[in-house]
């Protein structure tokens, strides 16, 4: 039996998507000329370089066409299901944004309840999307700076800081994630476009070395990473002056114990 990898299925899922963002409505990346159909093919390219399964694949080409499909050519989920099957279908609504009626802030607090109750494949799909989306955004900023961050209806600190709270929930779920390393490497990245202006917001935790332990449990202020400086597996003590523990997710300093310091008049 010969197996195919470019499949129907997929080549399907690539047409409706295209006649949904492009043919439709002619959309773009938000505040540019680049025809939207980029993105979920690049979600299709990510999925299926991390191995995932055809209807994976298939939800990724397809996971914004019921969100941003035109009201006069609305997709919805039986159109789905007609054409893809029910699993498909429950992966796109998994992380198809459920009221957009809402603020941003009430609408990205829903997406990141939603995150810890996605399946592995959502997940998937999820972290796909994600990379692509501000793998993008720091491509675009390292060309044209603050002026990318125009576009949104967000400021510079609160997508950042979204983000990394995103990326934080999904590796948390599902530490075997493919695309976990990826995704860290991103969240690097993205906590640097802010590092020289809101990080201050967020300080490292100052204590002395002789209340520090291993097992004591610490959080990120910028992510919401939670274990412990041993789980995190990002101990320093190069320092002479104090040991500090960064944050396995975004890398953000988050623990600083200071040593003792001794002086003439101790000895």
């Amino acid at each position: 039996m010969i197996f195919s990898i470019y499949t129907d299925k997929i080549r399907r899922a690539i047409k409706f998507a295209s006649k949904t963002h492009n043919q439709y409505q002619q959309q773009t990346r938000k505040g540019k000329v680049i025809p939207y159909i980029t993105h979920p093919l690049t979600v299709g390219i990510i999925l299926s370089l991390a191995k995932a399964s055809e209807d994976v694949i298939v939800a990724g080409i397809l996971h914004d066409t019921i969100e941003d499909s035109p009201k006069d050519k609305k997709t919805t989920p039986d159109m789905i299901t007609e054409r893809f099957g029910k699993d498909v279908t429950r992966l796109v609504l998994s992380v198809t944004e459920q009221n957009r009626d809402l603020s941003w802030e009430e609408r990205k607090k829903d997406a990141l309840t939603h995150i810890k109750k996605f399946s592995n494949n959502s997940l998937l799909v999820k972290s796909a999307d994600v990379l692509a989306n501000y793998s993008e955004l720091v491509d675009d900023y390292n060309r044209y700076g603050d002026e990318t961050f125009n576009r949104f209806n967000a400021s510079k600190e609160e997508i950042i800081v979204h983000q990394l709270k995103v990326i934080s929930a999904i590796v948390t779920r599902w530490a075997d994630n493919p695309l976990y390393r990826d995704l860290v490497f991103l969240a690097d990245k993205l906590r640097m476009l802010g590092s020289s202006e809101f990080m201050d917001k967020y300080p490292a935790k100052i204590i002395d070395i002789g209340d520090f332990k291993r097992d004591m449990k610490i959080k990120c202020p910028i992510c919401d990473w939670e274990g412990t400086p041993e789980s995190s597996d990002n101990i320093n003590t190069d320092s002479s002056v104090a040991l500090d523990v960064r944050c396995p997710i975004c890398d953000k300093m988050i623990l600083v114990a200071e040593y003792e310091i001794v002086t003439s008049d101790s000895k």
